[in-house]
């Protein structure tokens, strides 16, 4: 699997340049710099910044070497104003420079493979897979040591399965990454592709290997649907890397957020588990069609702060094709029907309880999504990152409901 990996993980072919750049920042003179540098400030996570050397050409110059901390560029040479272009030669792409070593102690390879593991998926992947095991108990006796296990092997198997896809498209977007996400532990240069590769080879293993040890069909078949979805989502290989394509890639993620993740883990806790047949009740198929409009503004709305990586490297997201205002209007409305329709839901309840939980709490959650929208500043970065990152708030706090609704 390694050498697969390794072997498809190639150089971005077009050609960046820094009028596309000059798009995003803005060159200022800096004199009395001797080495020639460009320096951008970059904030990934706790306020760590990343070096990126670039090889440019001065026209009727010779080549220099730039490094970028990714906000503003600053000129080196103060005395003319000049054009730029990438140099397409074998360093045209960005080419990370490490800071620091990772393993240099325990706390700093914490906190890369911390970072590396996207930690809000990890959360969004543990608290689904509870959700929906949790729609499967019928009775108090029910919450039995097997239960708790049952569920355990299915959160590790599945989290295994998580790294692993979110580290391979890290691998398959170290470019990309350098542009809209430098913080990466492999676009900032902490891991190389070699230890990613490592990673994610033994994660996906590890994941099989403990499905079939525990012996579900349910939790085989969801390991396996996305195993091959996430690879076929990332990896550049003919035919596959289909996150380049805005509706595949969309499908990929609806599959496995609304479809795998809502009936495999619930099949794996009532037919493995608990040994009963497979009945799909109204919790359930809520739970996988709310999820179905989640899971679409997920895959549409990640792609908003990533706009200009995506760009550059001819991934032909929804963002890159509409604006990001228009994607971002869509998602809202999206969502808000998803709420809309939940309050149906629990305003048709017969039980008591049921019903003013679910309606009261899809009206909160829904007033909450509609007054941080209109606030939020679209030609803002950091808004938008931040937006984004309440939108997997409101995820789990729908996974929260879910095991209300009856």
């Amino acid at each position: 699997m390694e050498s697969l990996l390794v072997g498809s993980f190639q150089k971005a072919s077009s050609p960046l340049s820094i009028p596309y750049l000059a798009e995003l920042t803005s060159l200022h003179c800096c004199s009395n710099v001797a080495t020639h540098s460009f320096k951008r400030e970059a904030f990934g996570n706790a306020g760590q910044s990343y070096t990126m050397p670039l090889r440019l050409k001065l026209q009727g110059r010779t080549s220099m070497n730039v490094r970028c901390f990714g906000g503003r560029i600053v000129k080196s040479n103060s005395r003319e104003s000049l054009k730029y272009r990438v140099n397409s030669a074998s360093e045209q792409s960005f080419e990370s420079e490490p800071l620091k070593n990772p393993w240099r102690s325990p706390q700093h390879a914490l906190d890369a493979f911390y970072r590396f593991s996207r930690p809000h998926t990890i959360i969004g992947t543990a608290l689904s897979i509870i959700s929906v095991s949790l729609l499967a108990v019928e009775k108090l006796s029910d919450f039995s040591p097997l239960f708790f296990s049952g569920v355990l092997e299915a959160i590790v198997a599945a989290l295994l399965m998580n790294i692993y896809i979110v580290g391979l498209n890290q691998i398959s977007d170290i470019d990309i990454d350098k542009v809209n996400k430098p913080y990466l532990p492999l676009a900032s240069g902490e891991y190389s592709v070699t230890t990613g590769v490592m990673i994610v080879s033994s994660f996906a293993i590890l994941s099989f290997w403990l499905g079939w040890m525990v012996g579900s069909g349910p939790l085989l078949w969801a390991l396996f649907v996305s195993f091959v979805l996430g690879t076929a989502y990332s990896i550049n290989l003919p035919l596959l890397r289909w996150k380049r394509f805005a509706v595949v890639a969309a499908l990929c993620i609806l599959a496995v957020r609304a479809v795998i993740v809502q009936i495999a883990f619930y099949l794996h806790v009532q037919m493995f588990v608990f040994g009963r047949p497979a009945v799909f009740a109204k919790p359930v198929i809520f739970a996988t069609a709310f999820m179905s409009f989640f899971s679409v503004v997920i895959a549409l709305f990640k792609d908003i702060p990533d706009i200009v990586g995506d760009k550059i490297y001819g991934i032909q997201s929804f963002t890159v094709r509409l604006g990001q205002e228009k994607v971002f209007w869509v998602c809202i409305c999206l969502l808000e029907m998803a709420y809309a329709v939940a309050l149906f839901v629990g305003a048709t309840s017969s039980c008591t309880w049921s019903k003013w939980t679910t309606v009261i709490g899809h009206t909160v959650l829904g007033l909450l999504l509609w007054n941080r929208a209109k606030s939020t500043d679209l030609k803002n970065k950091v808004a938008i990152t931040s937006f984004y990152m309440f939108i997997w708030k409101l995820f789990y706090a729908e996974y929260l409901l879910i095991p209300l609704v009856r």
